[in-house]
């Protein structure tokens, strides 16, 4: 077993105005810690047509300087290191169609699906706010199999990102719901690397527990929003504990 990150597809740059540092110093970074591939997912932009403009993404104006900013980089680190340009979306049908218009129109490489929301982030809720609620969790676990079942994400980025507190037969029944459903698909979840550093309520042992029993196979993802992030060794070990605790069944790198 590698003991570091063969490959890593969660990453994020300045556009989302929530991450730091330049693309450079993220590549340099991976290279350092001998990463063989390397792919820059940052949050989707959603054509909003209300004129809300978003604090957590970069606008759809900004997509085309994002993906010919990396196919530069990765053209002159092409030696070094695999450079991938791709997205982290959420699965949202009022944006769905105009979002892979412009993936088609762009050419990336890859979508992983970060379910933050389900509707507009204007609209809420987050996904990651505590809620006693079932059916928010229902509505989560909805969203993600529909999201899921158009073929355009290659991994559901931290599955357990949905923070219900409520009753433990419900958490259990839908994420077990959820798993089964990946499961089929052949969808990998991510044990999400800066939720374990930032000790948040994900990468959840209850959540694992469950995709240990179902039989998901799992993907470690840095989503790094700095070039520290990568560089955290700490942090990949811990969540390789939590890896091995539940004999989840981990991969290194995606077919992209």
């Amino acid at each position: 077993m590698s003991d570091f990150l063969k490959a890593n597809y969660h990453a994020h740059t300045y556009r989302c105005q929530h991450a730091v540092g330049t693309e450079r110093e993220y590549i340099e970074a991976a290279i350092e810690m001998g990463e063989e591939t390397f792919g820059f997912s940052d949050h989707i932009p959603c054509p909003f047509h209300d004129g809300y403009v978003s604090n957590i993404r970069m606008t759809m104006q900004q997509a085309p300087e994002y993906v010919q900013t990396l196919r530069k980089l990765a053209q002159e680190y092409k030696d070094d290191i695999r450079i991938l340009i791709g997205f982290e979306a959420e699965y949202i049908p009022a944006f769905y169609n105009e979002q892979m218009q412009m993936v088609r129109d762009l050419g990336v490489d890859y979508l992983i699906m970060g379910q933050h929301f389900w509707t507009s982030e204007n609209i809420g809720p987050y996904s990651g706010s505590p809620t006693k609620d079932e059916e928010r969790i229902r509505l989560y676990v909805d969203s993600v199999i529909e999201g899921m079942q158009t073929g355009s994400y290659t991994y559901l980025a931290h599955p357990d990102l949905i923070n219900y507190q409520g009753m433990d037969s419900v958490y259990e029944f839908e994420m077990e719901r959820l798993c089964r459903a990946m499961l089929a698909m052949d969808i990998p979840l991510e044990v999400n690397l800066l939720g374990q550093s930032e000790k948040r309520h994900y990468p959840s042992d209850r959540f694992f527990e469950i995709a240990s029993r179902v039989g998901n196979r799992v993907i470690l993802g840095q989503d790094a929003h700095a070039p520290e992030h990568i560089k955290n060794r700490a942090v990949y070990e811990e969540c390789m504990d939590l890896v091995q605790r539940h004999s989840l069944n981990l991969i290194h790198e995606l077919k992209i």
